[in-house]
């Protein structure tokens, strides 16, 4: 959603004049939220059920599946924290998931932006998105076309882990936008820009962590692998990581398309946590609060002076990458992300609920 900010009082003369350059260029609003386009809560994925089908209807999956890679970061998985390090160098930070590792970021260099999922001094998982990262057999920017040709896609991946047995169903736009191929004991989730038709990123994972996070329809015989409380950090801790990442990755997506980077704005971010929370509190996934009015009665309450707005929301997405890729193929919430107006963002997560706040600043004259 896009809105012009209402003219702040400053002098008549200057005012008078806004309003008629303004009147002149017109409003920009997306209304689409009113069509249902602007609501992006990801379906997830029903929770597990034991289907006793599967041990009748597996195949040997590892038949269609991919070699696992002999380079890049897929041959991390598995490997010590240390071998980590001796690659990568120490990390910039570290934040805490929700689901049993920490994320090691590497964003000094946005063009080779990694994270990589450390749990007991192991790494089960990786994200990539840095066009200069290494992640064969793949490229970050590769055509979806070659991926196809390349790659055997399937609509359901068979495994077995710990003495149980497990099926991931994709669904058609899933297929399309976030397949997932076995690359010989490790897995590729892939985003594809499906605007572009290229690849946007890919995340690598080991199969207990697949399991946990179950991204997509998932049906087991045996005992379910989940997340035990034990193993998952302070919420408050998780969010704020997760608002840290956003922000990296929507820089990432708009310099790919050769737009100036963002800055982050903290009375911007305030009213973005405000929306989140409310959101979660009042169970109502909408961009006008009943308690506090549209963005711009929000924004205008938390001080924030700007010629133009916009704002994405989101809700129960696994994490930052799984939903930038999701705001990426959204039109809408793209026509936001890559807005070339912006000049500054503020991020708010609570609970599985994300909002980003975007602000083109007044310039002074």
């Amino acid at each position: 959603m896009i809105e012009r900010r209402k003219k702040p009082l400053r002098t008549l003369i200057r005012i008078l004049l806004f309003i008629a350059a303004f009147l002149a260029i017109g409003f920009y609003l997306n209304f689409s939220v009113d069509q249902g386009e602007d609501i992006l809560i990801e379906e997830n994925i029903s929770s597990p059920e034991e289907d006793q089908s599967i041990i009748k209807e597996k195949g040997n999956s590892s038949e269609s599946s991919m070699d696992k890679p002999t380079e890049g970061l897929s041959t991390l998985i598995g490997k010590e924290a240390s071998d980590v390090k001796s690659i990568l160098g120490e990390p910039l930070r570290i934040d805490p998931s929700a689901y049993g590792y920490d994320w090691w970021i590497y964003n000094t260099d946005l063009s080779q932006y990694v994270q990589v999922g450390v749990k007991d001094q192991k790494v089960v998982t990786i994200y990539a998105i840095g066009e200069n990262v290494n992640i064969a057999p793949f490229k970050i920017g590769q055509p979806v076309e070659e991926i196809y040709t390349t790659a055997f896609i399937e609509t359901n991946i068979n495994l077995d882990y710990d003495g149980s047995s497990y099926r991931f169903e994709l669904n058609e736009n899933e297929i399309n936008t976030r397949p997932l191929i076995q690359m010989g004991e490790i897995f590729a989730q892939l985003y594809i820009d499906k605007f572009d038709a290229t690849l946007s990123s890919v995340r690598f994972l080991d199969a207990e962590t697949l399991i946990k996070i179950h991204p997509y329809e998932l049906v087991y015989v045996g005992e379910l692998l989940e997340v035990s409380p034990g193993e998952v950090g302070e919420e408050e801790m998780i969010d704020e990581g997760l608002e840290k990442q956003i922000f990296d990755i929507t820089n990432i997506m708009r310099l790919r398309h050769q737009l100036n980077p963002l800055e982050l704005d903290e009375k911007t971010s305030q009213v973005a946590l405000a929306h989140s929370m409310d959101m979660y509190e009042s169970n109502d996934f909408s961009h006008t609060s009943k308690k506090f009015g549209e963005l711009s009665n929000r924004l205008d309450a938390g001080e924030v002076f700007y010629q133009l707005a916009g704002e994405n929301i989101a809700a129960n997405y696994t994490d930052a990458p799984a939903v930038m890729e999701g705001w990426l193929n959204s039109r809408g919430h793209r026509e936001s992300l890559l807005n070339e107006n912006f000049t500054h963002i503020g991020i708010g997560v609570y609970k599985k609920h994300y909002t980003q706040n975007f602000i083109q600043k007044w310039e002074e004259q």
